[in-house]
């Protein structure tokens, strides 16, 4: 049995995920898988955070002969235990982290007020408007009673 180190491809159209799988060499690319020693996401905008390998696990099926693809040997070779790039995914993970979105502060929204509720209260503003008008039309009437006292005088 031929054991691989491949790429298995998952996600949809136009937003492709990997997992870094070993499996028999003649099963296809999607097929039944050995063990999952990690994943690479080439949509994160950070280079070096889009792969993540156990580097143990992939230590010990290439001892014991597992052949890894060319991508997947290129990413053991920078992200595997005694990679290049392993202090500069450190940093680019930790970028994303502390880059996160957060989400706003909860809005307080009103409920919305029952019908009679709002039927009682454009009752009480009609009422309050009519009361006004009362007052203003009685401000008028006695101040046209002066204008005619101190006319008459």
């Amino acid at each position: 049995m031929a054991v691989r180190i491949r790429l298995k491809k998952l996600g949809r159209r136009h937003r492709p995920f990997f997992r870094v799988c070993v499996m028999d060499g003649r099963v296809p690319r999607d097929g039944r898988v050995i063990e999952e020693v990690g994943y690479y996401d080439p949509m994160v905008k950070e280079t070096d955070a889009r792969a993540v390998l156990n580097g143990e696990r992939i230590d010990y099926w290439l001892g014991v002969g597992a052949q890894p693809t060319e991508k997947v040997n290129v990413l053991i070779k920078k992200y595997g235990t005694e990679g290049t790039h392993l202090e500069k995914q450190r940093q680019a993970m930790e970028r994303l982290k502390l880059s996160k979105p957060t989400a706003p502060p909860p809005l307080a929204v009103p409920k919305p007020k029952k019908q009679e509720e709002a039927q009682v209260e454009e009752a009480a503003a009609e009422e309050k408007a009519e009361e006004e008008q009362e007052a203003a039309a009685e401000v008028e009437a006695t101040s046209e009673t002066e204008a005619a006292e101190e006319g008459g005088d």
